[in-house]
């Protein structure tokens, strides 16, 4: 798998690691359930102005070459997604914390990745390489061994509501692989605005009070890169990838999180982050070197998505072109078998 495949991954997990030592920092006054509401309206407000001066400028196509609107046939999976991951998810963590210790929560966040690979490769089909299952085992070991406090995990409610919110957001992960094809920018738009909404909404009706302006808008400048601009990028690699090569580069988010605190907080980092690191490392490795190749059947297919006219876009238009590239209209896929490198993308999530 080249680098370039799997850069909006690794920059979405960048921005979202660096964004939990920068949400930690403002945890002074402000609740959890305020805090993760303000983050994601924050990612849902910036991604709107970003949407309207993109269209303000003439664009009325997005830059990834379609329009803006989501096919209706696709609004449940959306709307799904989003009551999954940004609604509960979110209050089953900030329940969970109240009865768990945060030692004990981040290890047991390590579980999404998990499950979002095991959805992925059970529910959905995804091809699951040798390499690929233990470049995942690897990343995850990074992970657990990063968050290990030895002792502080036991079986509890709190820790049950955690996995719970886990689950949540690896089903959040699939069901968003399945609206992958339309506009990053909308789709983590719409999800942050909800997300933003109901959570400061449930901190509102607990008692909470909104924060000091400077706080609050340092909240949502955090959240607007670190959920708005790393979700975006995180549906780039659905599309690009599947969801359970996507959710294994997420899940070294961690490790920049660390590198971020130390910047902030310095301390000497100690064995274990640095073999944390280089399982994850390794795990990096395993799967940017995979090459999954063999003759495959494409099906007929028809969808909408921006594309370029490849091997599997040779297609005639039946409207005016310009040549544009890439452009986005409903087109038709007819049978096609051949052979190349490929990896569960939008047009190769085929069984084997």
């Amino acid at each position: 798998m080249s680098l370039r495949l799997a850069s909006p991954a690794l920059a979405a997990a960048i921005l979202f690691g660096a964004s939990t030592p920068l949400a930690k920092a403002l945890t002074g006054g402000i609740s959890p359930l305020m805090l993760a509401g303000l983050l994601y309206l924050g990612s849902g407000i910036g991604l709107l102005i970003a949407i309207g001066a993109r269209r303000l400028f003439g664009a009325r196509q997005s830059a990834e070459g379609g329009t803006l609107a989501i096919p209706p046939a696709e609004w449940p999976w959306l709307l799904a997604a989003i009551i999954a991951g940004g609604v509960a998810g979110p209050a089953l963590l900030m329940t969970g914390l109240n009865e768990t210790s945060a030692a004990t929560a981040s290890l047991l966040l390590n579980v999404e990745g998990v499950l979002t690979a095991v959805i992925a490769w059970v529910v959905f089909k995804e091809n699951a390489d040798r390499q690929i299952v233990l470049g995942m085992v690897a990343i995850v070991a990074g992970g657990l061994l990063l968050s290990w406090q030895p002792g502080e995990v036991r079986f509890a409610s709190g820790a049950i509501l955690v996995v719970a919110a886990c689950l949540c957001w690896a089903v959040d992960n699939n069901l968003t692989r399945k609206v992958s094809n339309n506009d990053a920018l909308v789709i983590a738009c719409l999800k942050g605005l909800v997300a933003g909404v109901c959570n400061t909404s449930l901190a509102f009706a607990t008692g909470a009070d909104l924060p000091p302006f400077a706080s609050t808008l340092a909240a949502m400048v955090v959240g607007f890169a670190g959920y708005g601009v790393s979700l975006a990028l995180f549906v780039i690699a659905l599309r690009w990838l599947g969801t359970a090569r996507t959710g294994a580069y997420f899940s070294i988010a961690p490790v920049f999180g660390v590198v971020i605190s130390l910047a902030i907080w310095p301390d000497v980092p100690g064995v274990t982050f640095w073999l944390a690191a280089a399982l994850m490392a390794l795990g990096i490795w395993l799967h940017l070197r995979e090459r999954h190749e063999h003759e495959h059947t494409h099906d007929p297919l028809e969808h909408s998505h921006a594309h370029r006219h490849d091997a599997h876009h040779q297609h005639e238009h039946d409207f005016p072109w310009e040549g544009a590239e890439p452009h986005r209209h409903w087109h038709r896929h007819e049978v096609l078998i051949h052979r190349h490198p490929h990896y569960p993308d939008t047009h190769h999530r085929h069984s084997h």
